[in-house]
């Protein structure tokens, strides 16, 4: 084992939940230390407060202290002894990743070698863990152990171990370009955006709306005669979508969907919708902040509950969205997405769910056609495409504390309990904080 952190008896700050709910403190607990061979600590530069919030209130079906945090970026300082030239046959990072190197973690350890994880389906990996949960300390301290580091990294300092879309010359370039504030958003946020904008997209149920041709012969190669169906009106071909949620992750997917449709050049009304006025002026800022090259053909509105609900109706005469994101996590936010959506629809759910059951029947599902799409983002697996729209869009993820900026501000580690109680009130938006101010 190769390390920077002697003696690793010290003692580091860290900001941990205590039960049952509501109750943050920042303490000094053990730095960590090299458990198993696959095992990297990393030095924490900066990390994020997000659906840690679903613990912090008590709905986690948590009662284990521990330390919070899954969104972390840092810099390599101890390997375990799994990692050198001789790791042939295992991801690429065994056998590359050094002491020194920067790097982005996402929020679930995942091998990178297992039938799940080879089929990219990342976050359902076997042996796999959440970070700031009762199996896994969270990112939210000065250093923090990452099992599986090997499969589960992205090595910042070696841009040729991930893929992208861009040029290998351009790829660099952007990286050096990128704050390390805004490259944190890899580790959750943007890849979850990312994940349901795509998962709505790729939905068979909306195939006829984008191909043009009726169900099933939407999933046909080539052109067919035309049969006994009645053509397409230019309304046919208008996605319909709802987004229920414009916290950090709904404005990710927002600005995802907007980038997908207009790439490919897609007819679109979408309405975004929220409770909470101040999200609902952020979504406002950060859609004019936009360039018309990531907005293309289409109309986008920001409403409030009721209004979005006269809308959908006002647009499609009842017959409801295409599609629904529901980024909340609730059964509120599920009853509305089904309220909303058109026979033959899908929701599409990314928020994080508790114990409380569905809030509609199967009866009722039957009833309307209704595909359910749920769960926890693939965030390794979703990198390479986040990372593209991160470049893309720095008018967005660039910045920090301007009207448009996702990120809200940096802080340091003594206004932790103020933050998390303002981030559940939806007084602030994403908050960043630094350990080592």
């Amino acid at each position: 084992m190769s390390s920077a952190v002697s003696p690793f008896d010290q003692q580091q700050k860290a900001i941990r939940w205590h039960p049952p709910s509501y109750d943050i403190r920042v303490e000094s607990i053990p730095i960590p230390q090299i458990q198993n061979p696959d095992d990297v600590i990393i030095k924490v530069k900066l990390y994020a407060t997000g659906s840690d919030l679903h613990v912090y209130r008590g709905h986690g079906g948590v009662d284990k202290l521990h330390t919070c945090g899954h969104e972390f970026i840092g810099e390599v300082v101890a390997l375990g002894s799994s990692y050198g030239s001789s790791a042939q046959g295992r991801p690429v990072l065994y056998s590359s990743l050094k002491v020194g190197h920067k790097v982005v973690s996402p929020f679930t350890v995942n091998c990178g070698e297992c039938h799940v994880c080879r089929l990219g389906y990342t976050g359902r990996c076997p042996e796999g863990a959440l970070f700031g949960s009762p199996a896994l300390e969270g990112g939210q301290a000065q250093y923090v152990r990452v099992p599986k580091g090997g499969g589960t990294l992205f090595n910042l300092s070696d841009p040729s171990t991930w893929s992208s879309s861009l040029p290998k010359e351009a790829k660099e370039k952007a990286l050096t370009g990128l704050s390390d504030s805004s490259l944190l958003l890899l580790a959750d946020i943007l890849p979850t955006g990312v994940f349901a904008a795509l998962q709505a997209i790729h939905h068979p149920k909306v195939a006829p709306v984008i191909t043009g041709k009726p169900w099933p012969l939407c999933f046909s190669e080539g052109d067919l005669d035309q049969g006994n169906e009645v053509s397409f009106t230019a309304e046919d071909k208008i996605l319909t979508i709802a987004i229920i949620g414009l916290g950090p992750v709904g404005i990710c997917a927002a600005v995802s969907l907007l980038d997908v449709l207009a790439t490919r050049k897609l007819p679109y009304r979408i309405v975004a919708i929220d409770l909470n006025e101040a999200r609902r002026e952020k979504m406002k800022a950060v859609y004019a902040a936009i360039g018309e090259s990531g907005k293309g053909n289409g109309d986008f509105i920001v409403l409030s509950i009721d209004e979005a609900t006269a809308k959908v109706k006002d647009w499609t005469s009842g017959t409801g969205c295409t599609a629904v994101l529901e980024v909340v996590g609730n059964t509120g936010a599920l009853t509305l997405a089904y309220d909303l959506v058109r026979a033959f629809g899908v929701i599409v759910s990314v928020g994080v769910h508790g114990a409380p059951p569905l809030p509609f029947t199967g009866r009722q599902c039957y009833n309307k056609n209704v595909s359910l799409d749920f769960g926890r983002c693939p965030a390794r697996a979703m990198f390479p495409l986040a990372f593209d729209l991160l470049v893309k869009r720095q008018d967005v993820f660039g910045g920090v504390g301007q009207e448009a900026s996702l990120i809200d501000k940096i802080v340091d580690f003594s206004q932790a309990a103020e933050v998390y109680a303002a981030f559940d009130k939806g007084q602030v938006g994403k908050v960043i904080f630094d350990p080592w101010k």
